[in-house]
């Protein structure tokens, strides 16, 4: 079997280790003519950055770079890259790297040529609408880690810095419209990486699968998505150089975002704070908390995850998979508690607030109270 292929859905996205080459192509396709390359500050002088640059400027697009983005993009980045590229005189961004890479790139084409001000577009009832959608810049995405699936998605999570908290925003327009996914980049990133990205892109499949929302081709694509990382991560983290691993893992990546269009759940919800406050990496923190809100669920979703159990090849159902996710964690290194993620002195009334008002929590197929989000804060601390 080819892993070289040209996908049309959700976007088109041209698959394939080695396919980097062809990012004066995709540019061509986006109509970018004069593209601003946007990546984080770690990524910033990386090989894998420094030939995209030169590819660019083979193909006579320059090699301008924007690379001042945290780990957990604000709104402080996007101002930033905002100014860079309407100094520059730029016709759409080149988003590369892991989420926060992407979901600021995306945020500065969009927000490129708003007059308004970011938050008055975040992702509540029609705010979206109130974007000039002919403004909005055109996007090449290249993701180089194998985890948020950013690169298939309508929206980015940029943290409001006064007040703490991750917010999203969204637009329909924000969806790049050209993706190149090439495994190969991602065979550079270190193994706690490597391990909670790809854990993100199950949380992502394992939250959409669990959502009592209506979505039958999402529900699939989440199933096959948990198969994919059951597979393959363990061997992407055992030797980086596994590219038909790392092929996987990038397609486990852009499922679970499209999969997570049901809707995502209590483990996004306490994430979300939890990284906003403490800086915590994002897909780590999901897999420190989803052995808790899988025990919190319990009711809603055993019935669903006996069938996926069967599906992926674990014994005893519901509990087989509690006790596989347990297991699978353990493999990677991943903390058991948020103390030992780094937390400390955690205010649990703010998180609670926090995550409470989270977009994701009406996607848990269990309504969640205060009182409930604060147990499982204190569950895993």
């Amino acid at each position: 079997m080819s892993m070289v292929a040209n996908w049309s859905y959700p976007n088109p996205i041209r698959f394939g280790a080695g396919r980097i080459v062809e990012i004066g192509e995709a540019c061509a396709a986006a109509g970018i003519t004069k593209p601003l390359l946007i990546t984080d500050r770690g990524l910033a002088g990386n090989p894998i950055t420094e030939r995209t640059l030169s590819l660019m400027d083979e193909a006579g697009l320059g090699a301008a770079l924007f690379a001042e983005v945290d780990s957990n993009p604000t709104d402080a980045n996007v101002a930033a890259g905002v100014a860079a590229y309407r100094d520059g005189g730029f016709d759409g961004v080149i988003a590369f790297g892991g989420g926060s890479g992407l979901d600021l790139a995306k945020t500065v084409a969009f927000m490129a040529g708003q007059i308004r001000p970011l938050w008055d577009f975040e992702d509540i009832g029609d705010w979206w609408t109130r974007a000039d959608a002919d403004a909005i810049a055109p996007v090449v995405a290249v993701p180089t880690t194998a985890g948020t699936g950013s690169e298939v998605g309508r929206a980015s999570v940029i943290t409001n810095s006064e007040s703490e908290e991750k917010k999203i925003i969204f637009h329909p327009k924000m969806l790049p419209v050209q993706v190149i996914a090439d495994p190969e980049l991602t065979v550079g990133m270190p193994k706690f990486i490597t391990a909670g990205t790809g854990l993100d892109a199950f949380a992502h499949c394992v939250e959409a699968y669990s959502s009592p929302h209506y979505h039958p081709m999402s529900q699939g694509i989440g199933l096959e998505g948990m198969r994919l990382v059951k597979a393959y991560l363990p061997r992407a983290y055992a030797d980086g150089s596994d590219i038909e691993a790392r092929g996987h893992m990038m397609s486990a990546a852009a499922m679970g975002a499209t999969a997570f269009q049901k809707g995502l759940g209590a483990i996004h919800a306490l994430s979300h704070p939890v990284g906003a406050v403490h800086h915590t990496h994002h897909g780590t923190t999901n897999a420190v908390f989803m052995p808790a809100v899988l025990k919190f669920n319990a009711d809603a979703i055993r019935t669903s995850f006996d069938r996926a159990a069967a599906y992926l090849g674990i014994a005893g159902g519901f509990d087989g998979f509690c006790a596989f996710v347990d297991d699978f964690n353990t493999s990677f290194d991943i903390p058991r508690t948020l103390t030992e993620l780094g937390v400390k002195a955690p205010d649990l009334d703010k998180l609670t607030k926090a995550a409470l008002k989270d977009p994701s929590v009406g996607g848990n197929p269990i309504d969640l109270t205060e009182a409930d989000i604060r147990a499982l804060f204190e569950a895993t601390l």
